[in-house]
Protein backbone atom coordinates (compact mmCIF):
# COMPACT_ATOMS: atom_id res chain seq x y z
CA UNK A 1 0.00 0.00 0.00
CA UNK A 2 2.85 2.32 0.92
CA UNK A 3 4.52 1.67 -2.39
CA UNK A 4 1.26 2.42 -4.26
CA UNK A 5 0.92 5.77 -2.52
CA UNK A 6 4.53 6.58 -3.36
CA UNK A 7 3.93 5.76 -7.02
CA UNK A 8 0.78 7.93 -7.06
CA UNK A 9 2.66 10.83 -5.47
CA UNK A 10 5.48 10.41 -7.97
CA UNK A 11 3.03 10.40 -10.91
CA UNK A 12 1.27 13.50 -9.61
CA UNK A 13 4.61 15.26 -9.27
CA UNK A 14 5.49 14.34 -12.84
CA UNK A 15 2.19 15.71 -14.11
CA UNK A 16 2.72 18.96 -12.21
CA UNK A 17 6.23 19.29 -13.59
CA UNK A 18 5.01 18.51 -17.11
CA UNK A 19 2.27 21.12 -16.80
CA UNK A 20 4.72 23.72 -15.60
CA UNK A 21 7.06 22.87 -18.45
CA UNK A 22 4.27 23.21 -21.00
CA UNK A 23 3.26 26.52 -19.50
CA UNK A 24 6.83 27.77 -19.73
CA UNK A 25 7.05 26.53 -23.31
CA UNK A 26 4.05 28.56 -24.46
CA UNK A 27 5.17 31.49 -26.66
CA UNK A 28 4.95 34.84 -24.90
CA UNK A 29 3.03 37.45 -26.95
CA UNK A 30 5.22 40.23 -28.27
CA UNK A 31 4.98 43.39 -26.24
CA UNK A 32 3.45 46.30 -28.15
CA UNK A 33 6.11 48.32 -29.93
CA UNK A 34 6.86 51.61 -28.21
CA UNK A 35 5.40 54.55 -30.05
CA UNK A 36 7.87 56.85 -31.77
CA UNK A 37 7.85 59.95 -33.95
CA UNK A 38 4.51 61.57 -34.70
CA UNK A 39 2.48 58.82 -33.03
CA UNK A 40 4.29 59.37 -29.73
CA UNK A 41 3.97 63.14 -30.13
CA UNK A 42 0.21 63.15 -30.70
CA UNK A 43 -0.43 60.47 -28.04
CA UNK A 44 1.35 62.55 -25.42
CA UNK A 45 -0.32 65.84 -26.42
CA UNK A 46 -3.76 64.46 -27.25
CA UNK A 47 -3.86 66.72 -30.32
CA UNK A 48 -2.88 66.50 -33.98
CA UNK A 49 -2.29 69.54 -36.18
CA UNK A 50 -3.57 69.67 -39.75
CA UNK A 51 -2.12 72.21 -42.17
CA UNK A 52 -4.80 73.66 -44.46
CA UNK A 53 -4.96 76.11 -47.37
CA UNK A 54 -7.09 79.24 -47.72
CA UNK A 55 -8.13 78.86 -51.35
CA UNK A 56 -7.26 75.44 -52.79
CA UNK A 57 -10.85 74.76 -53.88
CA UNK A 58 -12.25 72.08 -53.51
CA UNK A 59 -9.36 70.39 -51.68
CA UNK A 60 -8.66 72.63 -48.74
CA UNK A 61 -10.20 76.07 -48.23
CA UNK A 62 -12.22 78.24 -45.90
CA UNK A 63 -16.00 77.80 -45.78
CA UNK A 64 -18.40 80.75 -45.50
CA UNK A 65 -18.46 79.93 -41.78
CA UNK A 66 -14.67 80.32 -41.54
CA UNK A 67 -13.90 76.60 -41.17
CA UNK A 68 -11.36 74.52 -43.15
CA UNK A 69 -13.29 72.24 -45.54
CA UNK A 70 -12.68 70.21 -48.68
CA UNK A 71 -11.80 66.86 -50.21
CA UNK A 72 -8.32 66.72 -48.65
CA UNK A 73 -9.63 67.84 -45.27
CA UNK A 74 -12.21 65.02 -45.19
CA UNK A 75 -9.63 62.38 -46.13
CA UNK A 76 -7.33 63.72 -43.43
CA UNK A 77 -10.12 63.52 -40.84
CA UNK A 78 -10.47 59.83 -41.71
CA UNK A 79 -6.69 59.49 -41.40
CA UNK A 80 -6.79 61.12 -37.94
CA UNK A 81 -9.37 58.51 -36.91
CA UNK A 82 -6.92 55.75 -37.90
CA UNK A 83 -4.10 57.48 -36.02
CA UNK A 84 -6.35 57.74 -32.94
CA UNK A 85 -6.90 53.98 -33.11
CA UNK A 86 -3.15 53.39 -33.47
CA UNK A 87 -2.33 55.38 -30.32
CA UNK A 88 -5.46 54.17 -28.47
CA UNK A 89 -6.52 57.74 -27.75
CA UNK A 90 -9.11 60.09 -29.23
CA UNK A 91 -7.19 62.99 -30.74
CA UNK A 92 -8.35 66.59 -30.97
CA UNK A 93 -7.70 68.24 -34.34
CA UNK A 94 -6.03 71.63 -34.44
CA UNK A 95 -5.78 73.57 -37.72
CA UNK A 96 -2.89 75.72 -38.91
CA UNK A 97 -3.02 77.73 -42.14
CA UNK A 98 -0.11 77.20 -44.54
CA UNK A 99 0.76 78.60 -47.96
CA UNK A 100 2.39 77.02 -50.99
CA UNK A 101 5.68 78.55 -49.89
CA UNK A 102 5.47 77.63 -46.18
CA UNK A 103 3.82 74.19 -46.23
CA UNK A 104 6.93 71.97 -46.59
CA UNK A 105 8.87 73.77 -43.87
CA UNK A 106 5.78 73.58 -41.63
CA UNK A 107 5.86 69.78 -41.92
CA UNK A 108 9.64 69.46 -41.55
CA UNK A 109 9.73 71.75 -38.50
CA UNK A 110 6.83 70.02 -36.76
CA UNK A 111 4.41 72.94 -36.94
CA UNK A 112 1.86 70.65 -38.62
CA UNK A 113 1.61 66.87 -38.44
CA UNK A 114 -0.35 66.39 -41.68
CA UNK A 115 -0.51 68.85 -44.58
CA UNK A 116 -3.91 68.47 -46.18
CA UNK A 117 -4.10 70.63 -49.28
CA UNK A 118 -3.26 70.29 -52.97
CA UNK A 119 0.40 69.34 -52.80
CA UNK A 120 2.21 67.56 -55.62
CA UNK A 121 4.30 64.55 -54.64
CA UNK A 122 7.54 64.59 -56.63
CA UNK A 123 11.10 63.32 -56.22
CA UNK A 124 12.48 66.71 -55.21
CA UNK A 125 9.98 67.12 -52.35
CA UNK A 126 10.36 63.50 -51.29
CA UNK A 127 13.92 64.34 -50.27
CA UNK A 128 12.47 66.39 -47.40
CA UNK A 129 8.99 64.98 -46.62
CA UNK A 130 6.90 61.86 -47.10
CA UNK A 131 3.59 61.55 -48.95
CA UNK A 132 0.50 59.42 -48.68
CA UNK A 133 -0.64 57.37 -51.67
CA UNK A 134 -1.95 59.53 -54.52
CA UNK A 135 -5.41 60.98 -53.88
CA UNK A 136 -5.74 63.11 -57.03
CA UNK A 137 -4.00 63.71 -60.37
CA UNK A 138 -3.78 67.16 -61.91
CA UNK A 139 -1.51 69.25 -64.13
CA UNK A 140 -0.61 72.84 -64.96
CA UNK A 141 -2.95 74.78 -67.23
CA UNK A 142 -3.74 78.45 -67.85
CA UNK A 143 -6.65 80.60 -66.74
CA UNK A 144 -7.50 83.66 -68.85
CA UNK A 145 -10.40 86.01 -69.35
CA UNK A 146 -12.87 84.95 -72.01
CA UNK A 147 -11.96 86.53 -75.33
CA UNK A 148 -8.25 86.59 -74.48
CA UNK A 149 -5.85 86.15 -77.42
CA UNK A 150 -3.90 83.66 -75.28
CA UNK A 151 -4.80 80.13 -76.44
CA UNK A 152 -1.68 78.24 -75.32
CA UNK A 153 1.56 78.84 -73.44
CA UNK A 154 3.25 79.84 -76.72
CA UNK A 155 1.02 82.94 -76.80
CA UNK A 156 2.53 84.16 -73.53
CA UNK A 157 5.64 85.70 -75.10
CA UNK A 158 6.23 88.99 -73.30
CA UNK A 159 2.96 88.56 -71.37
CA UNK A 160 2.31 88.89 -67.63
CA UNK A 161 1.79 85.47 -66.04
CA UNK A 162 0.67 85.02 -62.44
CA UNK A 163 1.95 82.05 -60.44
CA UNK A 164 1.77 81.13 -56.77
CA UNK A 165 4.98 81.05 -54.73
CA UNK A 166 6.39 77.63 -53.87
CA UNK A 167 4.36 75.68 -56.44
CA UNK A 168 5.52 73.23 -59.08
CA UNK A 169 3.59 75.42 -61.53
CA UNK A 170 5.96 78.34 -60.94
CA UNK A 171 8.90 76.09 -61.82
CA UNK A 172 7.10 74.76 -64.91
CA UNK A 173 6.34 78.24 -66.25
CA UNK A 174 9.88 79.49 -65.66
CA UNK A 175 11.31 76.47 -67.47
CA UNK A 176 8.92 76.91 -70.42
CA UNK A 177 9.71 80.63 -70.69
CA UNK A 178 13.42 79.91 -70.75
CA UNK A 179 13.26 76.87 -73.04
CA UNK A 180 11.13 78.61 -75.69
CA UNK A 181 12.64 82.08 -75.10
CA UNK A 182 9.23 83.59 -74.40
CA UNK A 183 10.41 86.33 -72.06
CA UNK A 184 7.34 86.04 -69.82
CA UNK A 185 6.86 88.61 -67.07
CA UNK A 186 6.27 86.18 -64.21
CA UNK A 187 4.43 87.66 -61.21
CA UNK A 188 4.62 85.63 -57.99
CA UNK A 189 1.76 85.83 -55.44
CA UNK A 190 1.31 84.44 -51.93
CA UNK A 191 -1.65 82.16 -52.64
CA UNK A 192 -4.00 81.09 -55.42
CA UNK A 193 -6.65 83.67 -54.57
CA UNK A 194 -4.07 86.44 -54.96
CA UNK A 195 -2.83 85.06 -58.28
CA UNK A 196 -6.39 84.82 -59.58
CA UNK A 197 -7.03 88.36 -58.38
CA UNK A 198 -4.26 89.64 -60.65
CA UNK A 199 -6.15 88.36 -63.71
CA UNK A 200 -9.41 89.78 -62.37
CA UNK A 201 -7.76 93.20 -61.97
CA UNK A 202 -6.11 93.04 -65.44
CA UNK A 203 -2.68 93.00 -63.80
CA UNK A 204 -1.86 89.63 -65.36
CA UNK A 205 -2.76 88.10 -68.73
CA UNK A 206 -2.93 84.56 -67.39
CA UNK A 207 -2.71 82.54 -64.19
CA UNK A 208 -0.86 79.22 -64.31
CA UNK A 209 -1.64 76.49 -61.77
CA UNK A 210 -3.21 73.03 -61.56
CA UNK A 211 -6.30 72.82 -63.75
CA UNK A 212 -8.58 71.55 -60.98
CA UNK A 213 -7.73 74.55 -58.80
CA UNK A 214 -8.54 76.86 -61.70
CA UNK A 215 -11.91 75.16 -62.16
CA UNK A 216 -12.55 75.59 -58.43
CA UNK A 217 -11.79 79.32 -58.54
CA UNK A 218 -13.98 79.76 -61.61
CA UNK A 219 -16.87 77.93 -59.90
CA UNK A 220 -16.62 80.06 -56.77
CA UNK A 221 -16.41 83.24 -58.83
CA UNK A 222 -19.38 82.14 -60.95
CA UNK A 223 -21.40 81.79 -57.74
CA UNK A 224 -20.80 85.51 -57.23
CA UNK A 225 -22.24 86.29 -60.67
CA UNK A 226 -18.94 86.58 -62.55
CA UNK A 227 -18.52 84.09 -65.41
CA UNK A 228 -15.73 85.80 -67.35
CA UNK A 229 -12.94 83.23 -67.06
CA UNK A 230 -11.89 80.00 -68.76
CA UNK A 231 -9.15 77.36 -68.64
CA UNK A 232 -7.18 76.91 -71.87
CA UNK A 233 -4.29 74.99 -73.39
CA UNK A 234 -2.75 71.55 -72.97
CA UNK A 235 -1.40 70.13 -69.74
CA UNK A 236 2.05 71.59 -69.07
CA UNK A 237 2.96 69.23 -66.21
CA UNK A 238 1.88 66.07 -64.34
CA UNK A 239 0.99 66.58 -60.67
CA UNK A 240 -0.10 63.71 -58.39
CA UNK A 241 -1.41 64.98 -55.02
CA UNK A 242 -0.75 63.46 -51.61
CA UNK A 243 -0.97 64.25 -47.90
CA UNK A 244 2.38 65.38 -46.56
CA UNK A 245 3.90 64.18 -43.28
CA UNK A 246 7.38 64.04 -41.74
CA UNK A 247 10.03 61.97 -43.46
CA UNK A 248 11.59 58.96 -41.74
CA UNK A 249 8.54 58.19 -39.58
CA UNK A 250 8.04 54.47 -40.22
CA UNK A 251 5.18 53.99 -37.74
CA UNK A 252 3.13 56.86 -39.15
CA UNK A 253 3.89 55.75 -42.72
CA UNK A 254 2.38 52.33 -41.94
CA UNK A 255 -0.78 53.91 -40.51
CA UNK A 256 -1.12 56.29 -43.46
CA UNK A 257 -0.69 53.57 -46.08
CA UNK A 258 -3.04 51.15 -44.29
CA UNK A 259 -5.63 53.89 -43.84
CA UNK A 260 -5.61 54.85 -47.52
CA UNK A 261 -5.92 51.19 -48.47
CA UNK A 262 -9.01 50.92 -46.26
CA UNK A 263 -10.47 54.18 -47.62
CA UNK A 264 -10.04 52.90 -51.18
CA UNK A 265 -11.33 49.42 -50.42
CA UNK A 266 -14.36 50.78 -48.55
CA UNK A 267 -15.18 53.23 -51.34
CA UNK A 268 -14.79 56.30 -49.10
CA UNK A 269 -12.33 58.03 -51.45
CA UNK A 270 -14.83 57.69 -54.29
CA UNK A 271 -17.67 58.97 -52.07
CA UNK A 272 -15.66 62.01 -51.04
CA UNK A 273 -14.72 62.63 -54.68
CA UNK A 274 -18.39 62.71 -55.68
CA UNK A 275 -19.19 65.02 -52.79
CA UNK A 276 -16.55 67.62 -53.69
CA UNK A 277 -16.24 67.35 -57.47
CA UNK A 278 -19.70 66.40 -58.70
CA UNK A 279 -22.16 67.82 -56.17
CA UNK A 280 -22.80 71.39 -55.13
CA UNK A 281 -20.18 73.06 -53.00
CA UNK A 282 -21.25 75.22 -50.03
CA UNK A 283 -21.22 78.20 -52.41
CA UNK A 284 -24.02 76.56 -54.43
CA UNK A 285 -21.95 75.80 -57.54
CA UNK A 286 -20.39 72.54 -58.71
CA UNK A 287 -17.18 71.73 -60.55
CA UNK A 288 -18.95 68.89 -62.43
CA UNK A 289 -15.60 67.18 -62.87
CA UNK A 290 -15.85 63.39 -63.36
CA UNK A 291 -13.04 61.25 -62.02
CA UNK A 292 -10.28 60.71 -64.57
CA UNK A 293 -9.43 57.18 -65.77
CA UNK A 294 -5.94 57.67 -64.28
CA UNK A 295 -7.31 58.34 -60.80
CA UNK A 296 -9.81 55.49 -61.09
CA UNK A 297 -6.93 53.10 -61.80
CA UNK A 298 -4.86 54.50 -58.93
CA UNK A 299 -7.70 54.02 -56.44
CA UNK A 300 -8.47 50.50 -57.71
CA UNK A 301 -4.81 49.57 -57.29
CA UNK A 302 -4.70 51.19 -53.84
CA UNK A 303 -7.63 49.02 -52.74
CA UNK A 304 -5.54 45.87 -53.28
CA UNK A 305 -3.34 45.39 -50.22
CA UNK A 306 0.29 44.62 -51.00
CA UNK A 307 2.22 42.61 -48.40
Amino acid sequence: MMRLRQLQAFAAGCLLALGAGLAMAQPVPDAPAALTGTLAKVRDSGTITIGYRESSIPFSYISPRGEPIGYSIELCKALVSSISDAVNKTLTIKYAMVTSASRIDAVVNGQVDLECGSTTSNLERQQRVSFSPTMFVSGTKLLVKKGSPVKSFRDLAGKRVAVTAGTTNEKTIRELSEKFKLGMNIIVSKDHADSFGLVVADKADAFATDDVLLYGLIAENKAKGDNEYQVIGDFLSYDPYGVMYRKGDAQLARVVNDSFHELAEDGEIERQYKRWFLRKLPSGTSLDLPMSPQLETIIQTMAVRSE
